[in-house]
């Protein structure tokens, strides 16, 4: 029997790119499927109310407000009701390859230990985004805190993201980017869900590292394509969202380094992390 498929999106005034996201799905997969689109308090909703009504196999949730991207997902999949074999995360900005969708689950399917499979991202300009990256460090993440932007090519950074040249060919990985992951319903129920402490950015990381240590591997799929727009909702408000993306990060980092001896490196990943938002927010 086909294995049960639920794509879940999470869109925030994301109407001008989510019909080009569900027209795609039908050449991602040849596979049953049911798609959820969860809304976290749009503008456009109406809009999106529209589009969603044109595909049959789709339904809406409406959140009376923007629950961020793990909380958004995990009410997603409760909404769905029924428990598929397969859970497909994805940004409403990404668009499916053909067959890509199908690649995913078939590698599945013999990997019994494989807990989430993510595909090959491309980004606008067909440039391959380094989507599956090792799981950060203390000190991987001061280094790439403090240097990352201004020397994009020091050792912390490139240890961190993998250089795309080393992402040719099937591997496991530390954690794949939520802008595309198939996960193994078992596996996310067990973990019950993405850690919804993390308003947005690194509920990825924290759910593979979460997979890891339950025994489950993450495993990168390059012959498995999809393109990715990039940054939709982040540009609708990069200041928020930078300053998201420096709290999940020193949240995460925080907790995996907790001990009292740590509390110095600590000190040093918050500096380097509001360092490098202040950098931003002025050059932005």
């Amino acid at each position: 029997m086909s294995p049960s498929l639920l794509l879940v999106t999470v869109t925030f005034n994301s109407s001008s790119v989510l019909d080009d996201f569900l027209t795609s799905i039908e050449v991602g997969t040849s596979h049953e499927h049911e798609v959820i689109v969860v809304d976290n308090a749009s503008q456009d909703l109406d809009v999106l109310r529209e589009i969603v009504a044109r595909y049959p196999s789709v339904r809406l949730l409406e959140m009376a407000e923007n629950r961020g991207y793990g909380r958004g997902m995990n009410a997603g999949v409760e909404f769905a009701g029924s428990s598929s074999d397969y859970i497909l995360i994805a940004n409403p900005d990404v668009s499916f390859l053909p067959g890509s969708i199908d690649s995913l689950v078939a590698t599945a399917e013999i990997t019994p230990t494989g807990g989430a499979f993510g595909p090959a991202i491309l980004n606008a300009d067909g440039t391959l985004y380094p989507s599956a990256r090792q799981l950060p460090s203390l000190r991987t993440g001061i280094g790439h805190a403090l240097f990352g932007r201004a020397w994009p090519e020091n050792p912390w950074t490139r240890g961190y993201r993998i250089p795309v040249s080393a992402a040719v060919g099937q591997r496991h990985a530390g954690w794949l980017s939520g802008a595309c992951v198939l996960i193994r319903t078992v596996a996310f129920e067990h973990l019950g869900g993405f850690d919804t402490s993390y308003f947005m950015y690194f509920e990825d990381v924290d759910l593979g590292a979460r997979l890891t240590a339950q025994g489950w591997s993450n495993v990168y799929l390059p012959e498995a394509q999809v393109l990715h727009s990039g940054a939709h909702s982040t540009s609708q408000s990069p200041t928020s969202m930078g300053q998201a993306h420096h709290d999940s990060a020193y949240r995460y980092l925080s907790r995996r380094y907790s001990a009292p001896c740590l509390a110095p490196l600590r000190g040093a990943l918050r500096l380097g992390l509001y360092l490098r938002r202040r950098w931003l927010t002025r050059n932005r």
